[in-house]
């Protein structure tokens, strides 16, 4: 049993032919998984459909699997394998990164206070906000 991390979760993958450079997924749960849903037109997630290279699409679709390492490379995000623990990773393109950091604004996200009280970034919006973090390491 392999294990998938994408989309800030963690996915059991069953049994399915792995080397260093592919993941294959069925495609039944390729949704549930990655969010993105094979089609005629591509592979969509929302609104966004990206039609797999003309003459390319062995590398991407077999039967009923999803190659989803070779697609995260094709879409510029970084695809990481650790063999001994069967484990992937498959992080963020660095566009879509630096696009948000020249927005500056922070990535929203929700913590709880010392009472207990959770607050939301995106709830102060348009007023002035002093982070501050803490690590133990």
């Amino acid at each position: 049993m392999a294990t998938l991390l994408i989309n800030n979760g963690s996915h059991p993958v069953p049994d399915s032919p792995t080397d260093d450079d592919a993941l294959w997924l069925d495609t039944s749960t390729l949704d549930a998984t990655t969010g993105w849903t094979l089609k005629p037109e591509g592979v969509c997630r929302d609104e966004v459909c990206v039609p797999l290279p003309h003459g390319r699409e062995s590398e991407f679709v077999n039967s009923h699997s999803f190659n989803i390492a070779a697609f995260a490379r094709y879409m510029g995000q970084p695809v990481l394998h650790d063999r001994p623990s069967q484990s992937w990773a498959i992080g963020e393109a660095a566009e879509t990164r630096a696009s948000a950091l020249r927005s500056l604004y922070a990535p929203d996200f929700t913590l709880p206070d010392m009472a207990g009280v959770e607050h939301t970034l995106s709830d102060y919006r348009g007023r002035k906000v002093f982070l501050v973090s803490w690590a133990s390491w």
